[in-house]
């Protein structure tokens, strides 16, 4: 046998054994850094300049500006030190932002490293210029930002004196190191710290940007300010906290049974009202030391067991929680009177972390939707840690589930305010990450009529080298292939309002004031993995798929269905209210698109035909996103003279390596980015014959052209080494 033959049975054993796949027809990614002339480029999608239409104001369940103007905000999450960049460096995300169709910027806690190292509250001029710059350039391309400044305010030396424990609260540990000695957790009951969160927000509010000659308060393109970035009240990790500061402890303790006091007057009537439960020996009204347990876990477990049990939650967990609750509010109504004395008259967001499930929930949302958006985070998929390391990971796909994984959070949706997605992605090295940027676009901002979606993160104005992000190889990269690469039709497909909003299917009303006296009317639960959350409702998830799912507050509680809503499941499918969406369960599951601007499959597909209306197509790939989008704003694929065709399957780096199964990363590999290639057939019922370019991989035309074969378009990826593809009529 020739030695060049034993060479590739070896070399084909070695692969086998080792968890690789063949990869012969996957082609490198290779785009621009930054490219001009794209046909995808959406800077004249957005509209110039942001704030022309007035402040942003909620208007029931919609974000509208001032003149009327509705939006719906595709945007990102540009974080830590990101803001302060220089201006060079500003014009280059700049011109991405707008390239990819970001009409939405979420500015994450930036303020930790931007003040002097002496002083918490007040950022230097240095970092103000650049800051400054970076809101200017982004206001003149139509791109709006928002503040979430502040995830645990770090404490300094100049604010000892004003701290009822300093010394304790700078030495605090957490479980995450970045929130070691900030106001994390204690801030929503402790005054001391509230004044420092709400003093840096308000120096900053009160700062005039050169470039526009106005204050952040008067800035209408500031689109929101968040009072504080994952955290609650009954946040789980208050209690080690607490631990940690005594005084805090104290204090809480002081507050709590000083709440006591004025509804018992005596420990024998607390006691009575308790039933001699929940009153631990030693703790009492007399000596203001009752401790009231703020833990989210704990309020959990014990509404689930009332739930359980048929019976009400225990009256001494109730009063611990409407306590907190009380609390929570103190703290949100103060620091809105603050911002609003500024003069700034855009949408406020208490915080986006939910409170495990059952009461703890209910009275962290009613809080959040007091305050103004309810904003809510989730990730799903990836191993453990934040890093890409070799290990199990989960590598379900979403599409096989509806209502899993990220889409649950839509769960949280209240009935009479905008809500927000400010956080998320699908997380690598799970495979099937393609797949949520279409979910999050169509189902969520589309028929479930969600208002604002900010991916976690950009780290750098262009792709990064790898699907990981950074040297450590971070996991939360939207400038990957699978995300970015999809952003200009998914863009155009929300801008233009191609997915409409869907009926409300099911809406749970939910009475607080009974939910305070032990009722539980919402039967659902949380399973939570730090970041990672997926909600089980109390109906059928399928419904998700079908149109709006609410929870609102008011005198009852009942949860009502649309009536004939049957109709839509069909055969393991379920067909929105609009007919805009049809999701299938069988198999690992896939959904379509089927609008005027906007068609296209996302999952699985078995190698189904599908027809879309005057299209269409046949894939042969296991799994595969495709989407075909007018170029056009006014017009719709049955009319545009250009149509973008945009197909992405997976991406993985050279050299990485999965166990046989698939659930097991065995090496993270690193750049290039290789791409699966995508063989599509499509037809679109028109008269005229099309030219069909193929686009390089940062959407500028080639010399490549191909042509029709009997009205079919096909497009072979493993011979096109493409993703983008422009059909001209």
């Amino acid at each position: 046998m020739p030695a060049k033959l034993i060479l590739i049975i070896i070399c084909a054993v070695f692969a086998i054994s080792s968890g690789a796949q063949d990869l012969k027809n996957w082609f490198v990614f290779t785009p621009e850094d930054e490219p001009s002339g794209a046909i995808t480029d959406m800077a004249d999608w957005l509209d110039k300049p942001a704030g022309k239409h007035g402040f942003l104001q909620m208007k029931g369940d919609r974000l509208v500006f001032e003149d009327g103007t509705p939006v719906k905000f595709w945007g990102t999450n540009v974080c830590s030190n990101q803001p302060f960049m220089k201006p060079e460096e500003a014009l280059k995300w700049g011109n991405f932002l707008s390239r990819f169709g970001f009409n939405g910027v979420r500015f994450h806690k930036f303020t930790w490293g931007a003040t002097d190292g002496i002083h918490s509250t007040l950022i230097t001029d240095d970092r103000w210029k650049n800051f400054d710059f970076l809101c200017n350039e982004l206001r003149n391309r139509g791109i709006y930002y928002g503040w979430s400044h502040i995830y645990g305010h770090k404490v300094m030396s100049a604010d000892s004196a004003r701290i009822v424990a300093y010394s304790e609260l700078a030495a605090t540990k957490f479980p995450w190191s970045h929130l070691n000695g900030t106001t994390s957790a204690l801030v929503n009951f402790a005054e001391d710290l509230q004044a420092l969160n709400i003093e840096l927000t308000v120096n900053m509010l009160n700062h005039v940007n050169p470039h526009t000659g106005l204050k952040y308060a008067q800035d209408p393109a500031l689109s929101f300010i968040e009072f504080q970035n994952e955290d609650n009240i009954f946040w789980s990790a208050i209690e080690e906290t607490l631990k940690q500061t005594p005084t805090y402890r104290a204090m809480l303790c002081r507050k709590f049974s000083a709440w006591l006091k004025a509804k018992y007057g005596t420990d024998e009537q607390l006691r009575k009202a308790w039933n001699n439960e929940g009153l631990p020996s030693g703790e009492s009204i007399a000596a203001e030391n009752v401790y009231p347990q703020p833990n989210h876990g704990l309020f959990s477990w014990e509404y689930e067991q009332a739930v359980k049990e048929k019976r009400p939650v225990k009256h001494h967990i109730l009063d611990k929680a409407n306590f907190l609750y009380d609390e929570q509010m103190k703290f949100y109504k103060r620091f809105e009177k603050a911002i609003r004395e500024t003069g700034y008259k855009g949408p406020l967001v208490g915080s986006c972390w939910q409170a495990g499930t059952g009461l703890a929930h209910l009275l962290n949302l009613h809080a959040d939707a007091e305050v103004g958006i309810i904003d809510r985070h989730n990730y799903f998929g990836g191993g453990k840690g934040h890093n890409l390391a070799p290990g199990k990971f989960d590598n379900t796909p979403m599409v096989s589930r509806i209502g899993s994984g990220l889409f649950s959070s839509g769960l949280q949706q209240v009935s009479n305010r905008p809500f927000a997605f400010s956080e998320w992605m699908s997380l690598i090295p799970n495979e099937w990450t393609a797949e949520s940027s279409p979910l999050i676009a169509a189902y969520g901002l589309g028929l479930q009529g969600w208002d604002a979606s900010y991916v976690f993160a950009t780290d750098i104005p262009r792709y990064q080298p790898a699907i990981h992000s950074g040297k450590g190889g971070g996991i939360y990269n939207a400038t990957s292939p699978t995300q970015m690469a999809l952003y200009p039709a998914l863009a155009r497909m929300i801008y233009r309002g191609d997915v409409q909003e869907g009926e409300t299917v099911v809406n749970r009303k939910v009475n607080l004031a009974s939910v305070l006296k032990g009722a539980t009317p919402l039967n659902e639960s949380v399973k939570q993995d730090f970041d990672r959350k997926v909600i089980e409702g109390s109906f059928p998830l399928q419904l998700m798929a079908a149109g709006k799912v609410v929870l609102t507050f008011t005198d009852e509680n009942k949860t009502e269905f649309l009536k004939g809503f049957e109709s839509l499941w069909k055969d393991s499918v379920m067909t929105s209210t609009t007919g805009h969406l049809k999701w299938n369960e069988k198999g690992k599951g896939f959904f379509t698109i089927n609008t005027a601007g906007t068609k296209g499959f996302v999952g699985f597909s078995d190698k189904q035909h599908m027809q879309l209306g005057e299209l269409t197509l046949k894939t042969d790939n296991e799994f595969a996103v495709i989407l075909i989008t007018s170029l056009e704003k006014e017009k719709g694929i049955a009319n545009s003279n250009r149509i973008l065709v945009t197909t992405i399957a997976r991406a993985q780096n050279t050299g990485m390596k999965f166990s046989d199964d698939r659930t097991e990363l065995l090496a993270r590999g690193d750049a290039p980015v290789l791409l699966e290639p995508v063989n599509l057939s499509m037809k679109i019922d028109r008269k005229a014959k099309p030219k069909i370019t193929i686009l390089d991989h940062s959407g500028k035309k080639t010399d490549r052209v191909l042509s029709p074969e009997n009205g079919w378009i096909n497009l072979d990826g493993a011979k096109t080494k493409a993703l983008y593809y422009l059909i001209e009529y």
